[in-house]
């Protein structure tokens, strides 16, 4: 049995139309949307809307953690943006969601049959349902059979200052996350947390794990735990007793999958 398994696609539908090459089920953990490329300042939605210069100057604020900045940068962009196409806050949401719909059409059409599919942080859950099509699972604190193996799946982050879409509670993921129980594969977008799986080298922060995801590898002894989120980690994988844990890559970078075999 052959599985590929991608994390922080981010636009990259082209890449994405050949991860499932040469295996029998594709697995996606989350992280479809590029809202903005840190690299390039000229994809994503946020400079679709008000262009690279903007984006390079909210881009330094949020990398200097200057978040209040950050925000107040972006409410005078779409005040100016409502001045000129009378756009108040519904027509914010609605230019917004028509950018991620855009993203996700895409996206889910380039998804191979069978693909197992759980959200990233910066995902729009309810969106999903209209453009999974059958051969696409998704999976949210639930479990599927693959090959012989239980994968267990859990989506989302928890709470940044960054504010993306999917972050939740502590309780609540840890709540999906013991509702798995017993698994081979423990499939997230974010990282345990482990210190040297949660920093990022590139942006020079910590980024969230998770205590819950930590303490299930201990509990239950998983063959694997898989996560990505971390675009540029210290540690790319470690071992937590029988457990490998591995950051199956940025795949809008590499355009390559994570090869699991059995």
């Amino acid at each position: 049995m052959r599985v590929h398994v991608v994390s922080d696609v981010h636009g990259n539908s082209r890449d994405l139309a050949r991860a499932g090459d040469g295996a029998d089920a594709l697995v996606c953990l989350g992280d479809l949307v590029l809202f903005i490329d840190y690299a390039d300042h000229t994809r994503g939605i946020f400079p679709e809307l008000f262009g690279a210069e903007n984006t390079a100057r909210y881009v330094e604020l949020r990398t200097a953690r200057r978040f209040d900045e950050a925000r107040e940068l972006s409410a005078r962009l779409w005040d100016g943006t409502a001045r000129d196409g009378d756009r108040g806050s519904t027509g914010r949401r609605a230019a917004l969601e028509e950018a991620v719909r855009r993203q996700y059409a895409e996206l889910f059409a380039a998804f191979p049959t069978p693909t197992y599919a759980t959200y990233g942080n910066v995902d729009v859950p309810r969106l999903w349902p209209e453009y999974a099509a059958e051969g696409t699972t998704v999976l949210d604190g639930r479990t599927a059979d693959i090959g012989g193996l239980r994968f267990g799946f859990v989506g989302g982050g928890l709470r940044t200052p960054m504010r993306t879409p999917y972050e939740i509670d502590d309780e609540a993921y840890a709540a999906k996350v013991a509702a798995l129980g017993e698994v081979d594969v423990l499939c997230s977008h974010i990282p345990p947390l482990v210190p040297e799986l949660c920093y990022d080298t590139v942006a020079r922060r910590f980024e969230r794990g998770s205590e819950a995801l930590l303490e299930a590898i201990h509990r239950v002894r998983p063959r694997y735990a898989l996560f990505g989120h971390v675009h540029q980690p210290l540690v790319r994988r470690t071992r937590i007793g029988p457990t490998e844990c591995v950051n199956v890559g940025h795949f809008a970078a590499t355009g390559r999958p994570w090869v699991l075999e059995w």
